[in-house]
């Protein structure tokens, strides 16, 4: 099980040569002309031909034999709890796991399966203190997860969100999983947190786990946090009606999960595409949780949405990385010069019935990873948990 995964010790340069196709992340250019990525010291810094890009010199080459490079993936609502374990399912490895999926940046709703989790205020800060600075230290396989996202509780006032701030804090565990669960307060909480540059998120639908409660569509927008979590449910979803509301509502992220309702699902990605804010749909698995840990789940809700959604599968790439990283600020999720280098090369999986991977993806098949990249730096290979790709990259000189 890889914990503390390597980083570059000195200066190094990646090409990624021979690429057959590049989904660049972003809604207005999903696909980029080039068969070559060039990134220095674990960040982008030219996309193109080959035969017009300074290739030499580099410590790894690449040859992606025809496959498809895309950013890496990102899994925008997880709850982590200690290193690569969680207590939850008592799996260890699940976000190594994860890896092999396609995922190479997580962002922590909240560490709520922490056994004996504190509810008063030092506790709760202590623990997101600790989550952000263990889990930036640790890089399981070198994914980067994101974590230290404390559950509000009532008695927190304005300088316990200053002093999170300043330690590093920087993102809320779900509201309403603590016992914060009414409008008014939750909106009080949430503007001191985007005072401070803390970002929030907020559970919706019915309950999910013991002390959580139901969020319904006037709290979510008197609360107005900059995401909406699991619009779909966590498990269970709020009614047609209600979601609908929350999309016409507000202009926050719109985030759908895989262990959630797959119809609110579709319902809200059709809202959306209606609304020509596309832009605001963002992925998450909700992982770990009752339904279990799955190491394919974002790769699941592309393919999901772009099947059932008729959603372009270059569109529905986008969904789980370059919406992601906009909304999150992040420096990973698109493929531009300046970004982190964080790519998954992919395949169609053998046998599938469609002739490219765009085509097998919208038919509903998940494509087949054959390496994942993070920081410029080579994570895995062919992948232990997807389908086997038609063709694979290879590592020809490091």
């Amino acid at each position: 099980m890889a914990h503390d995964a390597p980083q570059a010790t000195g200066p190094s340069k990646l090409v990624i040569r021979n690429i057959g196709l590049i989904l660049s992340g972003a809604l207005e250019k999903p696909i980029l002309d080039g068969d070559t990525i060039v990134a220095e010291n674990g960040k982008i810094i030219a996309i193109g031909r080959s035969r017009d890009l300074d290739i030499e010199g580099a410590t790894t080459i690449v040859d992606a034999n025809g496959t498809t490079v895309t950013p890496g993936l990102i899994d925008s609502h997880v709850h982590p709890v200690a290193g690569d374990w969680t207590p939850r399912q008592n799996q260890i490895g699940w976000i190594d796991s994860n890896l092999h999926g396609g995922v190479t940046t997580m962002i922590s709703a909240g560490e709520v399966h922490m056994p004996g989790r504190p509810r008063d205020v030092v506790g709760l800060k202590a623990m997101a203190i600790f989550a952000q600075r263990a889990f930036w230290n640790l890089r399981p396989g070198g994914v980067k997860v994101h974590a230290g996202a404390p559950v509000i509780e009532c008695e927190m006032v304005e300088e316990d969100f200053k002093e999170l701030a300043a330690a590093g804090v920087k993102l809320l565990g779900e509201v309403g999983l603590g016992g914060v669960k009414d409008g008014p307060t939750a909106r009080k909480m949430v503007g001191w947190a985007r005072k401070y540059g803390i970002q929030s998120t907020i559970h919706t639908g019915g309950p999910s786990i013991p002390g959580s409660g139901l969020i319904d569509k006037d709290v979510v927008l008197e609360a107005d946090t900059d995401v909406v979590g699991h619009i779909n449910g966590g498990h269970t979803a709020l009614p047609d009606d209600q979601i609908r509301c929350i999309c016409e509502g507000c202009k926050r992220g719109l985030e759908l999960v895989h262990n959630g309702n797959e119809r609110s699902a579709l319902f809200t990605l059709r809202i959306a595409r209606e609304m020509g804010d596309l832009h605001r749909v963002i992925l998450g698995t909700d992982a770990p949780a009752g339904s279990g840990v799955q190491p394919l789940g974002i790769l699941r809700m592309v393919s999901m949405l772009s099947a059932l959604g008729d959603l372009p599968a270059e569109l529905a790439f986008c969904l789980a990385t370059g919406n992601t990283a906009r909304m999150r600020e992040l420096d990973c999720g698109l493929i531009e010069v300046g970004r982190s280098a964080d790519f998954v090369i992919m395949d169609k999986a053998q046998h599938s019935a469609g002739k490219n991977i765009l085509e097998s993806v919208q038919l509903g098949d998940l494509p087949g990873i054959g390496m994942t990249i993070i920081d410029g730096i080579v994570r895995t290979q062919r992948s232990r948990n997807t389908p086997p790709a038609g063709r694979v990259p290879e590592v020809v000189a490091k």
